[in-house]
């Protein structure tokens, strides 16, 4: 840092010590300016600009009641000149003070997440600043001094703030102002039909504010997509997902009427690619897993021939039996307009679809993802499977290579290795499952390793070659070249949302850095009339959670105008059907660790559970974070047989507020896996007793006996 910075910060350090050692707030009163005023007016106001620039120059509490005390008093207009320039003045030298100290710091540290922000302030930073000057839901003592670390121009920084800070001003001043007339202190002398007005004003102006800014926004927004007069639904659904699904099945259910457009299959991807068919390529898997167990039980079964084709069209028939669940003719009959096609948002009230254009008051992004492809070299000229063509495959892999360590990766791993794939995985990151706790991670690992899976973590794929039959890919490991050989290749490395495509970029809609559409905490877009939900949106990419997603975008689609809801992703549940099961709500160690919250661990090992000895499946465990010397409970992990289960319990007590006192107060039937939950609850409880207060009672209990 300069010698001049040093000097400054001295100057701000020396200024801020003096005020509150000195309390110097006790001199910014009425009593004194009044008295200062009448010997001497010019004088006064010269000392009460002055003071008031310091205090805002150098962010210090007492800038509210400068400003009342401004309007008691120099009157509503002189009031108000001197408070609109001297405050305006004292922001900006907070801005250049913040902009000297600290922003060459802040950017260089920090470059990368304020990269966005720069970018907002240079395109629009004087609306975002009129905005928070009008309606300051920030003090603004903060936002001089986080302005100071954009690129924003001083000059644009001072009259922005001297316009947007001019309306609330007026309204403090004149609260003032109202004040300094009151004669005497009673009741009737405060209560003044302008006094009254005054604080009236005080009360109802930021809503006002924002009122009037959302106004001016929304019609900045829409100036080149002028308002039908009439619509011809009052919401399109783009994309017949679980998420789709869901909003036009609530649309409908409200008597609103409702287009639901879908190019591909109703279901979308869950149904037909994603969750469904996983799951029953898992079950078979499964059986043929516990056919080989069968002398545990006590059985002799022949040895399992494994007919891939069979297991192949069992997947397909299990889609077709769910399939009219979702179906366009069910939805029909539910009051939804279904429509086959492509959709293209015209414009914020059209969508156009096979060449036919839809008016709507509301538009509701259920698009989706699809699997995301890294571009390695030569994978195109191997070939490769994803989560959404695996299921065409009639011939079983012979030599499998899975790369992707997350859920898609693992269960789809396992399934094949049960079958009788030999199986490798591969991932870059040091361990699978890194969203997961290391011990529950590594519970899956051994259980793969044990049945033969070959895993290779902190693996980088490099270069992928074939020559004739024989295919293989070149990885880096610890610095070294390693030569994996496969038949089949499986890409599993994450989900891409579908943004492209259909007419978002004409309008500009924005994404995340995870290439999310970016959404506001009641999932609207850019565009108030348009929301999104779902995969598409973010941030969790599960069937449930598109679900829950599309109650909240339709409700405020269709009734937003009177009341909107945030949405809640206070408890959030998900699980990976590997075997063991792993399943999670709320924070895991690590999560908490990350954002430094505290808590306390118990942990019941299932391997103790009379039900899952019986049924031989006496492996796993029981998490629970909970706040430390409480029975709050922060988050559950589960991993073993039929962990997405036993969750359940966890994410109602969570939902609603329930501790481990009342799970273990609850009756569980025995003999059930769901009584690891109330043992668990034990757990907590033995590890909270009130140990001093027992030992009285065993004292107690030794006099009875005569002890």
């Amino acid at each position: 840092m300069s010698r001049s910075k040093w000097i400054l910060l001295g100057v701000v350090a020396l200024a801020m010590v003096l005020f509150f050692v000195l309390d110097l707030r006790q001199y910014l009163t009425l009593d004194l300016f009044s008295e200062l005023y009448r010997e001497n007016p010019g004088k006064t106001q010269l000392i009460y600009f002055l003071v008031y620039v310091a205090v805002t120059a150098f962010s210090l509490p007492g800038a509210a009641i400068m400003t009342v005390v401004g309007g008691a008093v120099f009157g509503l207009w002189t009031g108000v000149v001197l408070v609109s320039f001297a405050s305006t003045i004292g922001a900006t030298l907070a801005f250049l003070i913040s902009r000297t100290l600290l922003r060459d710091w802040v950017q260089k540290r920090f470059g990368s997440y304020l990269e966005s922000i720069n970018q907002g302030i240079e395109r629009e930073g004087a609306f975002y600043l009129f905005t928070m000057r009008l309606i300051p839901a920030i003090p603004f003592f903060v936002i001089n001094l986080v302005m100071g670390l954009t690129p924003m121009k001083v000059w644009r920084f001072f009259w922005v703030s001297q316009l947007g800070m001019l309306a609330g001003t007026l309204v403090y001043v004149n609260a003032g102002a109202q004040l300094g007339q009151v004669q005497e202190f009673s009741l009737q002398g405060i209560l003044t039909p302008g006094l009254i007005v005054s604080f009236l004003l005080l009360a109802l102006f930021p809503w006002c504010a924002r009122f009037a800014l959302a106004r001016v926004r929304q019609r900045k927004l829409y100036q080149n997509y002028p308002m039908p007069d009439k619509f011809d639904t009052n919401m399109v659904v783009i994309g017949a997902g679980s998420a789709g699904l869901v909003s036009s099945y609530i649309a409908a259910a409200v008597k609103a009427k409702v287009s639901l457009v879908e190019k591909h299959r109703m279901g979308g991807d869950c149904l037909n690619t994603g969750c469904v068919p996983s799951k029953a390529l898992i079950r078979s898997a499964r059986v043929k897993h516990y056919a080989e167990q069968a002398s545990h039980y006590g059985l002799k079964v022949p040895e399992v021939e494994v007919d891939f084709p069979a297991v192949m069209e069992r997947v397909q028939r299990v889609i077709s039996t769910i399939e009219p669940h979702d179906s366009i003719e069910r939805f029909t009959g539910l009051g939804v307009d279904c429509v086959t096609g492509s959709a293209e948002i015209k414009t914020p009230w059209q969508v156009e679809v096979n060449g036919e254009t839809i008016t709507t008051r509301n538009i509701v992004i259920a698009t989706g993802a699809r699997p995301f492809v890294p571009p390695i070299p030569g994978l195109d000229q191997v070939g490769y499977l994803t989560s959404d063509n695996v299921w065409e495959l009639r011939q079983q892999p012979a030599r499998l290579l899975v790369i992707g360590g997350g859920p898609i990766g693992c269960e789809l791993a396992q399934a094949f290795s049960r079958l009788g794939s030999q199986v490798v995985q591969l991932d870059m990151a040091p361990r699978i499952m890194p969203r997961e706790d290391r011990d529950v991670s590594e519970a899956v690992a051994e259980r793969f390793a044990a049945e033969g899976i070959d895993i290779r973590v902190d693996h980088k794929p490099v270069l992928f070659e074939s020559d004739g039959d024989c295919k293989w890919l070149m990885a880096e490991h610890q610095g070294e070249q390693v030569r994996i050989e496969f038949d089949q290749l499986l890409m599993a490395v994450g989900r891409k949302a579908n943004t492209e495509g259909f007419g978002l970029d004409r309008l500009d809609i924005g994404t995340t850095p995870q290439g999310t559409l970016e959404v506001n905490e009641y999932l609207q877009t850019s565009y108030p009339n348009i929301f999104a939900c779902g995969d598409v949106a973010g941030p969790y990419q599960f069937t449930h959670t598109a679900s829950h997603q599309a109650w909240y975008a339709t409700v405020n689609a269709l009734f937003g105008r009177w009341k909107k809801f945030k949405v809640d992703y206070s408890v959030i549940p998900w699980a990976t059907f590997t075997d063991p099961e792993v399943a999670r709500v709320g924070l895991n160690e690590q999560e908490a660790d990350e954002k430094g919250i505290e808590y306390e661990v118990t942990r019941y090992d299932i391997s103790d559970l009379d039900r899952a000895i019986a049924d031989e499946e006496a492996h796993g465990f029981i998490k629970v974070l909970t706040v430390p010397g409480r029975d709050r409970i922060l988050g559950v992990t589960i991993v073993g047989y039929h962990a997405a289960e036993l969750i359940t319990e966890y994410v109602g007590a969570m939902k609603h507020k329930l501790g481990l006192n009342k799970i273990l107060g609850t009756i569980h039937i025995y003999p059930t896996l769901s009584e690891s939950n109330k043992f668990v609850a034990g757990e907590w409880k033995r590890a909270h007793a009130p140990q001093r207060l027992l030992a009285w009672v065993e004292k107690y209990h030794r006099r009875l006996r005569g002890g």
